[in-house]
């Protein structure tokens, strides 16, 4: 079989991988979505029919990032005809410091917000109990994520990309700075960028062909619950208290299925090639002993459950990151879903020499963004770990290893356990952080730090960080450690 030549392909069809194949066909580039399961599938983590979309975070840069996701999410119901974003309000209690922070967060930024007595909340929203003042923020709302990633697909397919279901990839082989080849069953695809917008696969696919912070997958479980006098005027909602698992709760109206309910990240840990979709009884339990205790509005015992996948880093950031060729979008369950139009449409497979199409340009982050404190994946350390601050710069070197590299210079990434090929060259292991050299890749075990100095992975000495020159330019990303957003800076 032969190579089609494109100048991306992105791997994953889910929201991420299906916003940044919209984003990039939408500057004139030649794109191929490929998603290995068939459409509308549940196996992810973009699936169903709710998620909750607000503004209110602590940390200017995310609540910029959600601002103008906001806008990409109206247009992009302009362009399909989809109702995709409702705004219903969101409500956050519990005595917690956080939803001060919150608010100081969203003053800050001049977003409309308000401080309500339980008694206040309590007439409003009769559904929910409340023993503590409650922040309210107006703008908060649902996005239906069934409808999104298809809208996001048929809007990627309108700019001129090839969307293809039940097309999985089985390898990514690396030529060099800027090729790469794309391995199916049925073809291949000769490309300039891949974008792996897996997820929970991202260590299987290209652990071993960039440095990848742990990547904690698990088994989500909330429920749906029937709402008493129906789900209109639910608004979405947190509550942090301690004696439930994980300490905090979220909730939306799911129109036609009920209240969702959910723990947030609690969830046991997975193989998403191996899961049971079974609801763990004893976190069920505890749902349902919640909902009984702190939603009047629904009945505990009517209730339907559902499995989804979260994968989170350690910070709980998301990471947009590329060493190469190969771009990396992972670790957005939780809270990313919300952002995806703009966080995917920036994915570093910029620069290269094709300019964008006249009047639409690539889309870097705001400069409150890029002045953030950073946790950054930089390749110009040689595949360093750098917790880059504006007093502290230090750098991990990690311990070499055996290489991953072929007699001919090439790295082939596949979703399986290390074994040697027929014709000699290694299949990659999901490993750890990569530097480049030449064009070619070496594996190198990551040792990862979290902000505060905590190991995250194999122990390493701390050394002065010191750049090193590359071979083109390179685009990176970062998930900070304090300040939490992913962060485009240019390598050049």
């Amino acid at each position: 079989m032969g190579f089609e030549d494109v100048d991306v392909v992105v791997a994953g069809g889910g929201a991420v991988g299906s916003a940044a194949a919209w984003q990039l066909a939408r500057r004139g580039l030649r794109v191929v979505l490929l998603e290995q399961y068939e459409a509308g599938h549940t196996r992810g983590a973009s699936h169903g029919a709710s998620r909750i979309f607000r503004l209110s975070y602590p940390d200017r840069a995310y609540i910029d990032l959600a601002r103008e996701a906001r806008e990409l999410w109206r247009e992009l119901e302009d362009l399909t005809g989809a109702e995709l974003l409702t705004v219903t309000g969101g409500v956050d209690h519990g005595d917690h410091p956080r939803w001060g922070q919150l608010a100081e967060g969203l003053a800050a930024a001049g977003v409309p917000h308000s401080w309500l007595t339980p008694q206040e909340a309590g007439e409003r929203w009769p559904g929910i109990r409340f023993d503590t003042r409650a922040l309210f923020h107006p703008d908060s709302g649902r996005l239906h994520a069934d409808r999104s990633v298809a809208a996001l697909q048929t809007a990627a397919a309108q700019s001129g990309a090839s969307v293809r279901h039940a097309t999985p990839v089985t390898a990514i082989e690396v030529l060099g700075d800027d090729a790469v080849l794309v391995h199916t069953d049925s073809g291949g695809y000769r490309a300039r960028r891949v974008v792996a917008a897996v997820n929970a696969w991202a260590g299987k696919l290209v652990g071993g062909l960039v440095p990848l912070p742990p990547l904690r997958v698990t088994q989500e479980q909330p429920a749906h619950f029937a709402a008493r006098a129906g789900e209109d005027g639910w608004p979405s909602f947190g509550h942090l208290i301690g004696d439930v698992p994980g300490g905090t709760v979220y909730g939306l109206a799911t129109p036609g299925e009920g209240i969702k309910v959910g723990f947030h990240g609690v969830g046991p840990e997975t193989d998403p090639d191996h899961r049971d979709f079974t609801p763990e009884p004893g976190q069920l339990a505890a749902l349902r002993s919640y909902a009984r205790q702190w939603l009047p509005g629904v009945d505990p015992d009517a209730f339907g459950p559902i499995s989804c996948t979260y994968t989170t880093t350690p910070t709980g950031d998301f990471v947009l990151d590329r060493l190469g060729p190969v771009v990396v979008a992972t670790g957005f369950s939780g809270h990313g879903f919300k952002f995806v139009p703009r966080s995917a449409g920036s994915c570093p497979t910029w620069p290269w020499t094709a300019p964008a199409p006249i009047g639409v340009s690539p889309s870097p982050m705001s400069t409150t963004s890029v002045r953030a404190r950073l946790w950054m994946l930089s390749w110009r350390t040689g595949g360093r770990l750098c917790p880059c601050r504006s007093s502290t710069r230090r750098a991990w070197r990690s311990r070499p290893t055996s290489p991953s590299r072929t007699e001919t210079g090439r790295l082939r990434s596949r979703p399986t356990s290390a074994s040697r090929t027929e014709t000699g060259r290694l299949r990659s292991r999901p490993t750890s952080a990569s530097r480049t050299e030449m064009g070619r890749l070496r594996s190198r075990p990551g040792a990862l730090k979290s902000g505060n100095g905590q190991e995250a992975g194999t122990a390493a000495a701390t050394q002065a960080l010191r750049s090193r020159p590359t071979a083109s330019r390179r685009s990176s990303w970062a998930f900070a450690a304090s300040s939490p957003i992913a962060v485009l800076s240019q390598a050049l």
